[in-house]
Formats: structure tokens, C-alpha cells, sequence
């Protein structure tokens, strides 16, 4: 490991700050880079308020004695994250900003900006990589989940294809969060106490409502019950809720679940009841189905190169959660992917992205987009 020249992407947080920590223990000293994202339109620049982090990150290149840049990615922020995530609600969807960024700016256009020359990417994600060989003596590089399950990241890494995971480094995703901190406390890091963020800039700094107002605007239209037709109120426009939302219907006698949107006529059909049956489903249709790694995993441990026929026993996720599903996967009519999930589902939203495990819920096998249940 000494002597690699690896690029640590360093946000100013407590787990990007021990990533640079336990590098210099290895005898790695890391290039810091800090990536500056925005939102710009026509309408002018919206900043992501970044003072503090640029601060903390500075210190943190000073005290470990690395070189530091900042990268500015704002056009490229804009064009392919909130372009996409707007595109996408305007489309009655649920975008997944997260997945975009990972994979189209900080493992994308920084790479192509300034990565192409580094051995290595270091990033404070909580997930690993594990080395498989194929039966051919060579060895291929799969995502795999990290130790600390509730922080674990994977599926915000699934669109990642195979030259991106095989150039990247997690130093943290052999340790739980606590692990962490502890770790940033003795180290004296000024980041060690400091909250985590919510998310990427404009979903944890920037209200996500005023954010879709901004540029979709209000339109009103009915909150319909979907097994009697019966109004209950109204709403400011589809593009403000997704399928399995609870909070934020201000309707009374509930809770009420969304469960469908009309995106022609602009209704939302909700349900009513802890766990209703209409929230739920058991089919999930993937489309852009891809192996991250070139390879899929049999359940013999065998490596090979395509989702094999018939029906394949998986733990898979649709949303950011510790918790796997058990299911079967299969090939469709159309191009399509298809997970039977053995157990009901709640909250099953076209748009996101579902990530597939092989059955020991330790190696990223695949992912696609859901198109529908």
C-alpha cells in the first residue's frame, strides 16, 4: 500500500475526516480533494453553504500534511443531478439524487476532472470491496455491504460500473459509525462530534418542497380513496409525493398511505390503515438490469458472465434501509428483470433503484431501475 497514489474526497464530516487519519497510518499520504456542487439555472446560482466544510477540510489537509483542492462541479452538478431529479418528479417518478451523484459527479466527472492520474479513489462510504476469483485465476472486484449495517451505503453505490469499484478504497467500511468517531475523538479531529449530514446538498440543505416548487411550481388536484372514489381533500400537485409516502397529506382519520398517482388527471389515491393491502405488492419490474462487476455469482460460488436462466434466489433492497428482502429473480418479456419478492412489500416506487445481494447479503451482484410493480 505505500508508495499508492490515491485521492481522498474529503467533505469536512467526521467520516471522510478519519479516512484521511487511517490512509496516513498506512503510510499513505493522500491528495485531498473537497468538490464544490451548486445548482445553477437561468434564474441564477443556488450555493450549497460550504464555509465550514472547506474549513474543517483545509485543517484536516494541514495537520496530516497533504496537498489540497478544491474542485468545482457545479456545472456538471447541475446538468446531470438536479436536471435528472427534476426530470424525473416531472415524470410522476422517484428519483434516487444520491445514486446520480455518486456515480455521474464525485466517481464521474471527478474522475475524467482529476482522478485519472491516482491509483486509487478514498471515500468515507460505508461499504467495501472484496476480490473474487473467477475459476481462472484471475481475481474480480465486487461492492460489498460494510460492517455497520444501518450506515451501510451499497445501494447508493449500485449504478457504479466495474472501472469505478475497482479504483475505489473504503477505509471505513470495516468499522461501525461509533468505531468511527471514537477513532476522530482521540485523533483530536475537529469534525468528531459533528452531526451527520442528511444527504447530498440540495436534499439536506435546501427544503426539498421548495426545491420542487421552484421549478415544477403548484397545481392543485383531488386526494382521492382508492377503494371508494371518495375526495378526502386536495394537494398542490403529484410531483410532491411518491408511492408509500405517509407524512405530509394532512388528512384526517388516518394514517393514509399513497398507493397510486394519476399523473394525467394530477390525483393522488391513498389508502387507509396501518398496513393496508393496497400498499403493498410482491412483483417488482426492473428495467436496465446490469452486473456491477461484469459477473454474476451462482449459488455453487461460481463467477459467470450474465444472469444465468430460470429463477435465481437473491437478498435484494429497494430503498436505503438495513434490513434485505429474500426473493427470486428471473428474466421477463421485453428486456425486463423481475423480482418475486417472498414477502409483501411496502411502498414499491417507480424511479428508484433496486439493488441485488448474492444470498450471504455481502456482495453487490446487480441493480436496475424499477419501472412498476
Amino acid at each position: 500500500m505505500r508508495g499508492m497514489n490515491v485521492a481522498a474526497l474529503v467533505s469536512g464530516g467526521v467520516d471522510s475526516s478519519v479516512v484521511v487519519h487511517l490512509l496516513k497510518e498506512q503510510g499513505i499520504t493522500p491528495d485531498i480533494f473537497y468538490i464544490r456542487i451548486g445548482m445553477e439555472d437561468e434564474e441564477g446560482y443556488i450555493d450549497c453553504p460550504a464555509e465550514e466544510d472547506i474549513e474543517i477540510t483545509q485543517w484536516i489537509a494541514r495537520h496530516y500534511g497533504c496537498r489540497f483542492e478544491e474542485v468545482n462541479l457545479h456545472k456538471e452538478y447541475w446538468e446531470n443531478v438536479v436536471s435528472y431529479t427534476i426530470e424525473t418528479v416531472r415524470r410522476g417518478l422517484t428519483p434516487n439524487p444520491d445514486v446520480m451523484c455518486n456515480k455521474l459527479i464525485k466517481f464521474g466527472a471527478f474522475v475524467e476532472r482529476r482522478g485519472k492520474d491516482y491509483d486509487r479513489i478514498a471515500t468515507g462510504h460505508y461499504a467495501c470491496t472484496a476480490q473474487v476469483e473467477d475459476g481462472e485465476c484471475a481475481l474480480v472486484t465486487f461492492l460489498a455491504t460494510a460492517k455497520d449495517a444501518v450506515k451501510d451505503q451499497t445501494d447508493f453505490l449500485s449504478q457504479l460500473d466495474y472501472d469505478q469499484i475497482r479504483r475505489l478504497m473504503f477505509p471505513i467500511g470495516g468499522m461501525m459509525k461509533s468505531e468511527v468517531r471514537e477513532v476522530a475523538a482521540r485523533a483530536g479531529l475537529p469534525s468528531a462530534q459533528r452531526k451527520d449530514s442528511q444527504g447530498i446538498c440540495f436534499l439536506g440543505k435546501i427544503n426539498y418542497n421548495d426545491f420542487i416548487k421552484r421549478y415544477l411550481g403548484e397545481h392543485e388536484g383531488k386526494i382521492v380513496e382508492l377503494e371508494t372514489g371518495r375526495v378526502l381533500g386536495t394537494h398542490k400537485g403529484y410531483w410532491f409525493h411518491t408511492i408509500g409516502q405517509r407524512k405530509g397529506l394532512y388528512l384526517s382519520g388516518g394514517p393514509w398511505f399513497v398507493v397510486r398517482k394519476d399523473i394525467e388527471e394530477n390525483v393522488l389515491y391513498v389508502s387507509q390503515g396501518y398496513e393496508p393491502a393496497a400498499a403493498h405488492g410482491k412483483s417488482i419490474s426492473l428495467m436496465g438490469f446490469r452486473l456491477l462487476s461484469g459477473k454474476w455469482k451462482t449459488e455453487s460460488g461460481a463467477l459467470v458472465d450474465e444472469l444465468p436462466d430460470g429463477v435465481a434466489d437473491v437478498k435484494f433492497k429497494i430503498r436505503h434501509t438495513p434490513e434485505f428482502h429474500q426473493g427470486h429473480l428471473r428474466r421477463v418479456e421485453g428486456g425486463l428483470v423481475r423480482i418475486e419478492s417472498d414477502d409483501p412489500i411496502q411502498g414499491i416506487a417507480a424511479g428508484q433503484y433496486a439493488t441485488i445481494y448474492d444470498n450471504d447479503a455481502r456482495l453487490v451482484l446487480a441493480s436496475g431501475m424499477i419501472a412498476g410493480s
